[in-house]
């Protein structure tokens, strides 16, 4: 007889609000199809519990936990230390734990890249993100270290804007010298310059309940020759996805970054490999997709 083990090893995603957050049925069809008994616990975290809910995984030993809106900045005071990429942008999505020790990673942007390259190779390209918080940062970065040349950052928040292009004016340009970056303040409907092959939004404008929000984007100056993504994980197809499909553009919708960051964020946890096509069936029945 075999030796029996009731104990369930513990993930999870701190988040608020995070009811709408569906990386659960992802992550534990990963587990299931991988035959770990793991749970993936999905928990409203108040920015003002933030310390304790970090206290917690460590008393009830989580191998590790995803942060989202708001805390990928502020957890990074709880934490023991950071790995190189959630170090370059001062953002964390992925907590590991290393022997005791809570390291912040950040999967964000890499989830983001590796959905992109499935269509469209992002070395050499002018690119518009949306937004300058947590998954803007880490996707502006991970798209300069694999060759974007232009970065456009549009932004409501002038200082928080200018601060991701100082950090790839900065220490990002020092690893991809022909980086050029931009910041524009948001303001009205934004345009889309010809030249422009990739759009991202990266804000937390059209997630549920909020379905029917608008980005301030002139969908006429998208061409159907750009690729547009949208970071949005609930409801899959934003106003956005919708919009630019109409004008004939390639699309990358929020399951495609959530599947990829989350491959990689069970891989820090578990040392195993998971199969995508399981988590994003996972996505899909969830959203009836």
């Amino acid at each position: 007889m075999s030796e029996l083990n009731f104990k369930q090893e513990l993930v999870g995603c701190f988040g608020f609000p995070v009811a709408e957050n569906p990386t659960q049925a992802m992550i534990e069809s990963a587990f299931g199809a991988m035959n770990l008994d793991w749970r993936y616990l999905t928990l409203e975290v108040r920015p003002e519990g933030l310390q304790r809910a970090v206290e917690g995984a460590r008393v009830f030993g989580f191998q590790g936990f995803n942060c989202t809106i708001p805390h990928k900045v502020e957890v990074i005071q709880y934490l023991d230390g950071l790995g190189e990429s959630a170090e370059l942008m001062g953002a964390v999505n992925c907590v590991v734990n290393r022997e005791g020790r809570l390291i912040g990673e950040n999967t964000d942007g890499k989830g983001f890249v590796s959905s992109l390259k499935e269509i469209e190779d992002p070395a050499g390209k002018s690119v518009v993100i949306f937004g300058a918080g947590g998954a803007a940062r880490a996707i502006a970065v991970e798209m300069a270290l694999s060759g974007a040349t232009r970065l456009t950052i549009v932004n409501r928040s002038e200082d928080r804007g200018r601060e991701l292009v100082d950090l790839l004016e900065g220490r990002v340009k020092e690893r991809c010298p022909d980086l050029e970056t931009d910041f524009v303040p948001w303001s009205g409907d934004y345009s889309v310059s010809d030249g422009t092959n990739i759009v991202i939004n990266s804000t937390s404008i059209g997630l549920y309940p909020d379905v029917d929000a608008r980005l301030n984007l002139d969908v006429n100056s998208l061409a159907s020759d750009m690729i547009v993504a949208d970071v949005i994980p609930n409801p899959p197809k934003t106003r956005l996805i919708r919009d630019a499909a109409e004008r004939g553009c390639r699309v990358i919708d929020g399951l495609s970054m959530l599947v990829g960051q989350g491959v990689i964020g069970i891989e820090y946890w578990t040392g195993r490999t998971p199969d995508a096509s399981v988590m994003r069936g996972g996505l899909e029945a969830v959203f009836g997709e």
